[in-house]
């Protein structure tokens, strides 16, 4: 699928008119580009659009009358167990999920049956919101509108992140955080080689001497670290 630059950062604001599923289609739809034979090409093929399609019917078929529910029923749990198998994305039919849905890529994906999630929420490869904590801090996460999770990151415990939240790769978060915040893991460092001396990244002479004296330097933290 292809997306225009930082459209998965900012996403689209989908209005409550239609069901959830048609909102989960217009993001897609909104972030690919190219005529509309395209772009409904790129959202069918999709896994994403697997997911939160199989997600949808799911929860459709749970509010039904019992006797078309226990026809519906197998049928959501063998499309469900495909969308394991073939994408790696576990995000089961209770987990309250708001319109505008957006899966950015496929695997590794796990949310957690009693999660919250807000509206027009984007998610990345390798995602976890899932149980945390002990006694009464047991929990999962409650997330507000409009937040993005990117690849890898976890979110765990009873835990709310605002609306607007950017939650950066690979960043464990077990604390709430406050609408708008933006936070990430702290920056990659040198196992082994010489740090190179170039503006690839902010450094300042210290960091420049420390790493040409050294083959073990840790690069500096590039984005600030969300304070409690």
């Amino acid at each position: 699928m292809t997306t225009k630059p930082g459209e998965v950062l900012t996403g689209r604001q989908t209005d409550d008119n239609g069901t959830p599923l048609r909102a989960d289609w217009a993001q897609y739809y909104h972030v690919c580009e190219g005529s509309r034979v395209r772009r409904l090409f790129d959202c069918l093929r999709a896994p994403g659009i697997h997911a939160v399609t199989v997600l949808r019917f799911g929860q459709w078929a749970a509010k039904q009358v019992m006797p078309l529910r226990w026809l519906l029923t197998p049928i959501y749990m063998v499309l469900n167990e495909l969308i394991k198998i073939l994408w790696g994305i576990d995000i089961p039919r209770s987990a309250r999920i708001g319109p505008g849905f957006y899966i950015g890529h496929f695997s590794g994906i796990f949310v957690s049956a009693h999660a919250v999630i807000g509206r027009n929420c984007f998610i990345s490869q390798g995602v976890t919101i899932g149980v945390g904590g002990s006694g009464n801090k047991r929990g999962v996460p409650v997330l507000g509108d409009n937040v993005y999770l990117g690849a890898g990151c976890k979110l765990f415990g009873r835990i709310m992140v605002g609306d607007g939240v950017k939650v950066g790769a690979n960043a464990v978060v077990h604390c709430s955080l406050a609408e708008g915040a933006k936070v990430a893991a702290p920056g990659f460092i040198y196992l082994s080689g010489t740090a190179p001396l170039d503006n690839t990244a902010p450094q300042n002479k210290e960091t420049h001497d420390s790493a040409a004296k050294s083959n073990h330097t840790e690069m500096p933290i590039l984005i600030r670290k969300h304070s409690k």
